[in-house]
């Protein structure tokens, strides 16, 4: 019989994941195996020292919808996506390592942001399944080094990403539990196993196996990997009112046939109809956002269709419905920032996007303050969580002048740079030590 695990609430910040490197691996698909993971989060290959047991270490990023069209009811009832989505440097931090001798159960160590320590945290969900598919594994190819031990775990996950704001970062925390899991057990599933364990968590799993930028189709399964964007990454600010929107509420609202209300922000200019074939906008521009990033899109090149991106939501006008105040505060936001604003998977996460990290960085420090003044209506419990962030770049994209010279990785881009407020983040600092990954650097946005 399988063991519930034991979740406890540290709350304090003191976790001795916070602030390593995230671990963020990317490979190939073609032939890709995971449970390699036997490595710092640095990339450095070396196992993390403490207490005589191995520690992995992986960054769990959160993901941006540039666009998300939904394009028909399954049988099975979900709806099927069409979603161009990209990974983010903002992201939660995830220590993994065997459990201590006597232990009896798999137990989860929370700290930074509030979560609320249920049994179902898919961060346990994603380590028995995991356990699961390589016990399975074993049985049906023995003799084939893969590992049929799989000890219990003591997991740490220091939060960073809102919860249930559309940023995928449970679905985040799930895949970076499965690789973690792997590495300390020192045992492999296939790309297929993997995807398989991964849709059975949730929707937004199997793309976060990606490690990149994706068309993600399906329900969620079906993940495309696309090239990185040409020139620097750009920047995208975050504006998370704390409003409950439950996922369900979303897509029962859009199943009930809303119509669909123009985007926050400036209009694009006039552009032809769409073929009578077309089933919504959203859709005519993620399928022409993927085949351009295909192509080799540059930055600025997307920057350039900030406008319609913003439109490219199927669910936005359903979203509004369930929380009649956020059409109030887009276009509140919008007017602030001078930019339009789009809304991420059901929301009620909103973005705008940026050319770089300092001038998303003003433009925290502006919503921040248009929440003192006024200019910003107060919605939800509280004042948003506001975050300057920008893309993940893909290490095996790099240039060679952004890698190591001596190890050929990427020189800069594994430490996350983001400033954010977050709502009581409990973390504490050490004196003199390098800034956090996730602290405010210089021009804080609080």
């Amino acid at each position: 019989m399988t063991r519930p695990p034991r979740i406890l609430d540290a709350g304090d910040g003191r976790d001795s994941g916070a602030g390593h490197g995230p671990g963020f691996r990317l490979s190939s698909d073609e032939g890709q195996s995971y449970g390699h993971g036997r490595r710092r989060g640095d990339g450095s290959g070396a196992p993390v020292a403490g207490s005589g047991r191995l520690h992995v270490v992986r960054y769990a990023p959160a993901k941006l919808n540039l666009t998300l069209a939904v394009v028909g009811r399954r049988s099975d009832g979900y709806h099927s996506l069409h979603s161009v989505m990209v990974p983010l440097t903002l992201g939660d931090a995830l220590t993994v390592s065997a459990a201590p001798a006597g232990a009896t159960e798999d137990a989860l160590i929370i700290s930074g942001l509030a979560l609320a320590a249920t049994p179902d945290n898919l961060v346990m969900r994603a380590i028995e399944a995991t356990r699961a598919a390589v016990g399975a594994s074993a049985q049906r190819e023995p003799g084939l080094g893969v590992a049929a031990e799989t000890p219990l775990l003591t997991a740490r996950l220091v939060k960073r990403i809102p919860m249930a704001a559309g940023l995928g970062g449970g679905s985040s925390d799930a895949a970076a539990a499965m690789d973690a899991a792997l590495g300390v057990w020192n045992a492999t599933l296939t790309a297929a196993q993997a995807t398989d364990v991964a849709a059975s968590l949730g929707s937004d799993v199997p793309f976060f196996l990606a490690r990149g930028a994706a068309l993600v189709t399906g329900r969620g399964e079906f993940v495309e990997p696309l090239p990185q964007l040409k020139g620097e990454p750009p920047a995208v600010l975050l504006v998370t009112p704390q409003l409950p929107i439950p996922t369900a509420a979303v897509f029962a609202a859009f199943a009930g046939g809303l119509a669909r209300r123009p985007p926050a922000g400036p209009r694009p200019p006039a552009t032809p109809p769409l073929p009578a074939r077309s089933t919504s906008r959203a859709l005519a521009v993620s399928v022409s956002l993927a085949a351009a990033m295909r192509s080799g899109l540059a930055v600025h090149g997307l920057l350039e269709l900030a406008a319609d991106l913003a439109g490219a939501n199927d669910l936005l006008p359903a979203t509004q419905s369930v929380a009649p105040n956020l059409p109030e505060f887009m276009e509140a936001l919008s007017e602030l920032l001078g930019r339009p604003i789009g809304l991420s998977g059901s929301g009620p996460t909103l973005w705008a996007l940026y050319p770089s990290l300092p001038e998303a960085r003003k433009a925290a420090r502006i919503v921040r303050l248009g929440t003192l003044d006024g200019r910003l209506p107060v919605v939800g419990t509280g004042e948003p969580f506001v975050v300057a962030t920008s893309m993940a770049v893909r290490p095996d994209d790099l240039p060679d002048a952004d890698r190591d010279m001596n190890t050929g990785r990427p020189a800069h881009t594994l430490r996350p740079s983001t400033v954010h407020n977050g709502f009581d983040d409990p973390v504490r600092r050490p004196s003199g030590s390098a800034a956090h990954p996730h602290s405010p650097k210089g021009d804080d946005s609080r």
